[in-house]
């Protein structure tokens, strides 16, 4: 008991007074927010990326943000990374740090995302061989994965500014491959569609 209250004063005397608010809060309350944002993201995103016609014009510095997205991805993944390290060291204040960075990487590269399918649209492609099969299985995977991360990673950030120390490492044992595997494979994706697409 005595770890458990040291670590939440270790984590707790870390964070901004705004977000140590966090602590009042009716957790399932907060859980359905999530996931009625989550659900309204992942169906704006599918109607965009697939059902809506991309714009009439496009702005010449549109085709840049593909790589904007793909290092964006990059930096989510060493932010990641180095959080796992982090939390494995028992340093808190450095895991969280890093673990915000991660969460600030992937909403950039949601809000680029955003912007570059409304001017793209679907990005077909073209490859053949031994490397379509790779390519759909990735992106699939990337895909179907993704649709997690949001309340995933919600979910944990919601119980580790609460001081539910116990259900965040619960939630964040499925967070954290889930992102990293989104994370790795958004890179992946952007590489093999440059290179065989």
């Amino acid at each position: 008991m005595k770890t458990s209250l040291d670590n939440h004063s270790l984590f707790t005397n870390s964070l901004p007074t705004s977000v140590r608010a966090l602590e009042g809060v009716d957790p399932r309350n907060a859980l359905s927010v999530i996931l009625g944002v989550s659900v309204v993201a992942i169906l704006f995103l599918v109607w965009l990326i697939y059902f809506k016609a991309p714009a009439a014009s496009e702005v010449t510095w549109v085709s840049n943000l593909s790589a904007v997205n793909a290092a964006l991805n990059m930096l989510s993944t060493v932010f990641l990374l180095l959080g796992f390290r982090e939390i494995k060291a028992r340093n808190f204040a450095k895991h969280m740090r890093f673990m915000i960075s991660a969460f600030i990487t992937s909403a950039l590269f949601l809000v680029s995302y955003i912007v570059y399918h409304h001017f793209v649209g679907d990005t077909p492609f073209t490859g053949q061989g031994f490397v379509r099969p790779v390519y759909f299985f990735i992106l699939i995977t990337h895909i179907v994965l993704s649709i997690f991360v949001v309340p995933l990673v919600l979910s944990s950030f919601l119980f580790a500014f609460s001081g539910k120390f116990s259900t965040h490492r619960k939630v964040s044992k499925w967070t954290f491959p889930i992102w990293l595997y989104v994370s790795v494979t958004g890179v992946l994706v952007f590489f093999m569609l440059k290179i065989f697409g």
